[in-house]
């Protein structure tokens, strides 16, 4: 009896514990700052690697950039852990299932594509944040860190005793539906649909759901997403840095081993180790973050014509070719549309970059039918878009009065120089009769009218 006692009471202890740092989540403020945390005082040594650490703990640090990279760009963060994360077993490959970097093995296709929301788990389904990943599209080589891949996860259970990292890149997640609890080694933060988080290369994490859960994400093989610059801008505009959030520190203190999945050069291999989250103090400029997407400050015309939807950037992932992202993170969140003897609505385009758009919640003003939330569409290269025919007819014999637009609606775009594939699976579910959106365009040219 004593000792079942003692087990109800750890139980308790354990679920209270976790409750109560859910309850208090705390975050430091800013964007590539110098933090410092820790969970216990004076648990950060006045050095980066002491002979002996406080609380026994071990020095570890995390390389986000070469040694000798430039002081402005040089990251790095420092861990004081129970554990250093060298402890565990051989890596063994697994099945990747949909989560693949293979697309040299795929077929081209230069086709707009638009996709309906994608499934969700069944209810009698157990599946979690790295099972429920699916590679939609992608281009360039993890190996060679450069490149891109877009994912879709649809999950409706929590990462137990698992965490996952990636060796190849940079990870954006963006919900659709569904609040994810992420558990790191810098802490906890929770992210809901119209927020967003980056978790960069090497960070270990956890996802945490209460439900079925849906979103998109893009891992960058390249530069880590930065604020674009502003230029004649200014100093004020688009998204603050102030509004950043990255966690402070929480460790978990135990013995139980855990599940260790590793992305690296395209594939997925685990392990077996000790816990991850062991961390109980940091400092460096290498951390995970999140943002509240209705903190971005929208810049729009407000005379004529359109800015270009680069205005509308929050976060950007540069190639090596000058003012070309090789991921810019756009979004078209509700704002004024004021513009004078304008057609409103995005213009008929072919680009040089590939567009994925995702839609959070509401109805995108180019296309109000059958792009939804947790759908998405891809318009390739050179691949000619823009709006529906219905869109077109409305704008071009609308009152051009100030009006609020995108109000309720967040899309998004993951918008990339590279020439990107997509995957097999994504391929067999798209839409067959998007192209059909644009065959009602009118001919209206008349010489005799200018």
């Amino acid at each position: 009896c004593w000792l079942l006692f003692c087990v109800v009471v750890s139980v308790l202890h354990f679920w209270l514990r976790k409750r109560i740092i859910m309850a208090e989540l705390k975050y430091m403020t800013g964007f590539n700052n110098e933090f410092a945390s820790e969970a216990l005082p004076n648990a950060l040594p006045q050095q980066n690697s002491p002979q002996k650490c406080p609380y026994g703990l071990y020095a570890e640090q995390l390389s986000g950039s070469a040694f000798t990279a430039p002081r402005e760009t040089n990251m790095r963060t420092w861990f004081y852990r129970i554990r250093p994360s060298v402890v565990h077993k051989p890596f063994k490959k697994i099945d990747a299932g949909r989560f693949l970097n293979n697309w040299a093995n795929w077929e081209p296709n230069p086709n707009q594509m638009r996709w309906s929301p994608f499934e969700l788990p069944k209810d009698d389904e157990k599946v979690d944040f790295v099972q429920g990943t699916a590679t939609v599209c992608g281009a360039g080589d993890p190996s060679a860190k450069n490149g891109l891949a877009v994912y879709i996860y649809c999950c409706n259970t929590s990462m137990e005793k698992k965490c996952f990292y990636s060796s190849d890149g940079h990870i954006l997640i963006v919900p659709q539906l569904g609040t994810l609890t992420i558990h790191t080694e810098f802490g906890v933060m929770t992210v809901a649909p119209n927020e967003i988080c980056a978790i960069q290369r090497g960070m270990r994490f956890s996802v945490e759901v209460s439900g079925a859960s849906r979103g998109y994400f893009v891992e960058t093989f390249g530069a880590q997403f930065q604020l674009p610059s502003l230029g004649p801008i200014g100093a004020n505009g688009l998204a603050a840095p102030r509004d950043f959030e990255t966690p402070v520190a929480a460790y978990q203190d135990t013995d139980e081993d855990f599940t260790i999945v590793n992305k690296f050069q395209g594939g997925l291999f685990e392990t077996t180790g000790k816990c991850p989250f062991d961390v109980v103090a940091w400092h460096g400029n290498y951390a995970p973050f999140k943002y509240d997407l209705t903190r971005f400050m929208v810049i729009n015309s407000v005379s004529f014509d359109h800015c270009d939807p680069s205005i509308f950037t929050v976060l950007t992932s540069p190639s090596t070719v000058a003012g070309t992202a090789l991921c810019d993170f756009v979004i078209f969140p509700p704002r004024w549309s004021v513009q004078e003897h304008t057609f409103r609505p995005p213009y008929f385009h072919r680009n040089c970059m590939s567009e994925f758009m995702g839609l959070i919640l509401g109805r995108y003003e180019a296309k109000e039918g059958a792009f939804l939330p947790g759908g998405g569409s891809l318009h390739s290269i050179m691949t000619p878009h823009g709006p529906d025919a219905k869109a077109f007819e409305k704008a071009s014999n609308a009152e051009l009065k100030a009006e609020r637009i995108a109000d309720g609606t967040q899309a998004f775009m993951f918008e990339s120089s590279m020439s990107m594939k997509t995957s097999p699976w994504a391929q067999a579910c798209v839409q067959q009769d998007y192209y059909e959106a644009w065959q009602p365009i009118q001919k209206y040219f008349d010489p005799s009218k200018p």
